[in-house]
């Protein structure tokens, strides 16, 4: 026996006196007693009911070898010393197992079984019970047979076999037995299908025939049997093979004993008999021709001819005739039936059509009065029925003929297509007219009908040409159908199709433009109506082609354009007047038009500008719109203007001109003809010759400068900053002066170098801070005529960087008018912040390795290196009392005063 436990069970005698009907706790095996044959595996189930305490419950096996033997423990769900060693080997490798079927169920699994595995088992269940009652174990008498089962395949194991589509099939396999026992024989046939297992008949161990699914409807005909044949053999019979039965069959014997008033399948074995593949029936189905040519409104007759290796007394034939519009033998819904005789010979055919059996193995199809929606290809299909045992046909062979091509011809129309030019136009906007005639087509005919297609053909800049553009097609019925390209200028009446007769097609072009040049040609078509009324294309014909061109004028390839100055000012805030004459002569059906330009010294203010420095000022387009194009001059609406004054001159005038618009000032004219579909093409440009705008000033210079009383400070200090306005030669009355100021930076550190804006204060007094993206916070003010202040209050290490301010002077004039002078910037002045009471503003990063940049300045010294290059492991520098020490430690960026020192990665 295994190690003692000890078992939560509470007895509770007072529950047994007060409750004596109530039930306990039952434990069943559901059987009472197993035989199994040597070999096999034994599955005994185990289950508890009505129970209290946990959900899941615990079971012990125990086994006696006999009735006077005592209990030996076997395995247990408790514990795993459960065991007693005489089992612990088997226990270990899994030949005996306990495996769970729910909180309340066991099963013990004996796999292989032994003759030292007969005797008795018992399963027992510990209680947690609050009261003890009912029954806690239940045995089993378990008996093992030897193995006297023998299986085979009569003589057959292993063997293909090949069998014809409709032809008979037996297999046949041998099972005998010694048992001792009483005993009875199941048997079952199988065919495998790849990895797919089917039945086909069985005899079960009562002595009852039970077929498959699959073959029900043939057992219940007789087409499938199962038969005995001797005392130990067992033969499947097929009456009439099938495709569907090749596969590989199986023949499964198991053995049955009657225990106990039950019957229980001891032991299966099975045996492959046969790999089966049945074939179709030979069947040949061809045509004696297969090229075939018939004029419409013959006959169209076509012989197929059948030829079957099978027995003719018994096998009948069905014939389809098919008909496709192209070679692929794929049938319905691809193709269409013609005709069909079923083996009832039934015949079904469509109107005109016949099919006839006109002798053995022969069947003939008869289309009357073929038309040309005969053309294309036949098919004969033919398939071989035979009788079933219950009278029913089935379908044995199946064959499909090679195609026959018929043309059915049709006597075509000799006519031709000659187009003509009606009306070429020489210059652009003028129209063009083609005419598309039918020559020589036979007498006139109610069958016969025209339709035209026009096309147009560019030419590319190389020796290709464009692919065909169809500009409108006109069916038979009169129809017209505009081409994607031309479907607009048709609805406008920009383009015109038209029938003049039944042989003559007109096409207009209104106002032919530059677009419309090319190759044009029609292509006509004959319809001929058939017998059902509907229309059939039976020749197309293609007309020479004909150019639509004309010579360009010289005007059309480029313009000359004489600048003129009217008006010179005399000074600044005078009118400057220029005059631009187109002096070439453009198309009549060309626009103009027009755009100013100026190219400004480098040193007058940058606004937008084009190639060479040159500046767009003002345009008017071909529709005489005026546009302003100097985004900078927007403040001037009103003082430039851009005029048509004759038909080919154009007039500039600038009021009050200012000392920045000094330069170079041209007109660019430009001539646009219209093209396909409403739109406009450039045709030409001119530039004219520059008209020089120099004003001279005596007036005062001046200069800027930046200020900081502290350009050096703490963390969080506040930074003021001034922009100091002095003017040089004779200054203005303060009243008659007013700045456009505003403040930059750029930062000692960050990708780039560009310039950031801080703030701006206009000549109005208008205050615009940007937006910064740290802490510290900047305010501008203007603290007197010539001096504004800008403070960064809470200064960050990011402050570090140079300041400058730019200045843009406004002086009045004696006549009122203000006057922008140049633009003046300041030298930068570098801020520094420092981390403490001693130290350096400091920035480290890394450009491109291996390279370290570094940039630093002084408190005390004057001297900034602003982009140092270093490829060393450190970088000293000295300034007055102060020493920095620069260093790369593990990819980290060092900066060292004396016992104090900053760390940044790079």
């Amino acid at each position: 026996m295994g190690p003692s436990r000890e078992r939560p069970i509470v007895l509770v005698l007072l529950s047994l006196a007060l409750c004596p009907p109530c039930r306990g706790r039952v434990v069943n095996i559901s059987m009472t007693s197993l035989v199994r044959v040597v070999g096999t595996e034994a599955v005994i189930p185990c289950r508890v009911s009505d129970y209290e305490g946990p959900r899941e419950q615990n079971f012990d096996w125990t086994f006696s070898p006999s009735e006077g033997s005592s209990f030996e423990p076997v395995v247990s769900t408790w514990e795993p010393a459960f065991t007693a060693p005489l089992f612990e080997p088997r226990v270990a490798s899994g030949e005996i197992q306990l495996r769970r079927t729910g909180h309340d169920g066991v099963e013990l699994l004996i796999r292989p079984v032994g003759p030292a595995d007969q005797g008795r088992y018992k399963c027992s269940t510990p209680s947690t019970d609050a009261t003890v009652q009912g029954n806690y174990e239940d045995v089993v008498h378990v008996r093992v047979l030897t193995d006297e089962l023998h299986v085979g395949a009569g003589g057959q194991e292993s063997a293909s076999l090949r069998v014809a589509q409709g032809d008979p099939l037996e297999l046949q396999c041998s099972a005998s037995t010694a048992t001792a026992e009483h005993t009875h024989l199941a048997v079952r046939w199988e065919v495998w299908r790849g990895p797919e297992r089917h039945t086909v008949l069985s005899l079960t161990h009562m002595g009852r025939l039970r077929p498959g699914p699959e073959f029900e409807q043939r057992y219940r005909s007789g087409d499938v049997r199962l038969d005995t044949a001797g005392e130990d053999s067992f033969r499947l019979s097929v009456a009439r093979a099938q495709l569907g039965d090749q596969g590989a069959y199986r023949c499964v014997v198991s053995e049955w004993v009657s225990e106990a008033g039950s019957w229980q399948e001891i032991q299966e074995k099975s045996v492959d008999v046969a790999n089966v593949t049945v074939h179709l029936t030979a069947l040949s189905v061809t045509l004696r021709s297969q090229n075939v040519s018939v004029a419409e409104g013959s006959d169209l007759a076509l012989n197929c001819t059948v030829t079957a290796a099978a027995r003719s007394d018994v096998i009948r034939t069905a014939v389809t005739w098919y008909f496709s519009g192209g070679p692929d033998p794929t049938l319905p819904p691809h193709a269409r039936v013609l005709a069909s005789l079923d083996h009832r010979s039934v015949l079904r055919a469509l109107p005109r059509v016949g099919l006839s059996h006109v002798a053995p193995g022969s069947y003939r199809l008869l289309v009357r009065d073929a038309g040309p929606d005969g053309t294309g290809y036949y098919f004969c299909r033919a398939a071989l029925w035979a009788p079933g045992p219950d009278g029913s046909w089935n379908q044995v062979a199946e064959g499909t003929s090679a195609p026959a091509r018929v043309q059915v011809t049709t006597p075509e129309p000799e006519f031709r297509a000659l187009l003509n030019v009606s009306e070429m136009p020489t210059l652009p906007e003028a129209p063009v007219e083609l005419e598309c005639r039918v020559v020589g087509p036979p007498s006139p005919d109610t069958r016969l009908r025209f339709a035209v297609s026009w096309f147009r053909r560019q030419p590319l800049r190389s020796d290709d040409m464009a692919p065909d553009e169809l500009l409108a097609s006109m069916d038979q019925d009169g129809l017209l159908q505009a081409g994607a390209q031309s479907r607009v200028r048709t609805q406008r009446g920009e383009m015109i199709f038209s029938r003049g007769a039944v042989d003559r097609f007109h096409f207009r072009l209104q106002g032919a433009t530059e677009g419309d040049q090319g190759v044009y040609f029609c292509a006509v078509s004959a319809w001929t109506r058939q017998q059902n009324h509907s229309w059939v294309k039976s020749r197309e014909v293609l007309s020479d082609p004909v150019t639509v061109f004309w010579a360009p004028s010289v005007s059309d390839a480029e313009l000359t354009v004489e600048a003129r100055q009217s008006q010179v000012p005399p000074a600044t805030g005078s009118l400057f007047e220029m005059t631009c004459e187109v002096t070439s002569q453009p198309a009549p059906a060309a626009r103009l038009s027009v755009l100013v330009t100026a190219e400004r010294p480098a040193a007058a203010p940058a606004a937008p500008h084009g190639p060479n420095g040159t500046v767009a000022v003002v345009s008017l387009s071909r529709d005489s719109v005026v546009r302003l194009e100097d985004q900078a001059d927007r403040t001037r609406v009103g003082a430039v203007v851009l005029e048509k004054v004759r038909e080919r001159e154009f007039r500039y005038r600038m009021y009050r001109a200012q000392l920045t618009d000094t330069g170079l000032y041209r007109c660019a004219v430009t001539a646009w003809l219209p093209a396909a579909g409403g739109q406009w093409r450039e045709a030409a440009t001119g530039l004219s010759n520059p008209i020089l705008l120099d004003l001279q000033t005596s007036g005062p210079v001046f200069n800027v400068s930046v200020h900081s009383d502290r350009p050096t400070v703490y963390r969080g200090d506040l930074v003021s900053l001034f922009c100091i306005v002095s003017v040089d030669g004779g200054a203005p009355d303060p009243e008659d002066l007013t700045f456009d100021v505003a403040w930059f930076t750029v930062p000692s550190f960050g990708p780039g170098g560009a310039p950031i804006h801080l703030a701006s204060l206009d000549r109005s007094g208008v205050v615009d801070k940007a937006r910064r993206p740290w802490k510290s916070d900047v305010s501008l003010e203007r603290t007197s005529a010539m001096e504004f202040l800008l403070q960064l209050h809470g200064a960050e290490d990011r402050d570090l960087g140079d300041y400058y301010c730019s200045v843009t002077p406004w002086v009045r004039s004696a006549t009122g008018v203000w006057q922008r002078e140049p633009e003046v910037q300041a030298k930068p002045l570098l801020v520094a912040v420092r981390m403490d009471g001693k130290g350096f503003g400091r920035s480290c990063r890394s450009r491109r390795s291996p390279f370290l940049f570094l940039s630093w300045a002084s408190y005390r010294g004057a001297w900034r290196n602003p982009w140092t290059n270093i490829h060393a492991e450190s970088l000293r520098g000295e300034s007055g009392s102060e020493r920095a020490e620069f260093g790369v430690l593990n990819g980290t960026c060092c900066v060292t005063w004396g016992s104090r020192g900053w760390r940044g990665k790079s």
